[in-house]
């Protein structure tokens, strides 16, 4: 099995994954946009080898396979830091909640208390 048809496989693969995932509600549209562009790079370059080849020339990049590492590193990146701040924004969420239930919590309780008396 060639590289390229390797390839094409993961891009077909995982662009169905992505699909069934956003099928199910699994993964929202928000996310799911930029991994099916990706896997449709992915195999736009399977697909015709000499593409990769081309954009590598035209970017000055000696080894196309250089390109793809240092895309996917850079996409990896991105991911991580989006997941950070959706983390982060998260807990700021949860936390204001979680106040907001406490508050609630004591003026039921001070309701109850002053129904008793």
């Amino acid at each position: 099995m060639t590289a390229n048809i390797l390839a094409g496989i993961t891009a077909v693969l995982t662009f169905l994954f992505v699909l069934n995932m956003l099928r199910k509600g699994a993964l929202r549209e928000k996310y799911a946009v930029l991994w099916l562009f990706f896997s449709g790079v992915a195999l736009v370059f399977a697909l015709i080898p000499d593409s990769l080849n081309w954009v590598a020339t035209k970017l000055g990049v000696a080894y196309p396979v250089n390109l793809v590492f240092f895309v996917l590193a850079v996409l990896l990146v991105l991911v991580s830091v989006q997941l950070s701040h959706e983390l982060s924004r998260h807990e700021m969420r949860i936390r204001r909640l979680a106040e907001e239930v406490a508050l609630l919590r004591q003026e039921i309780q001070e309701e109850r208390e002053n129904r008793d008396q």
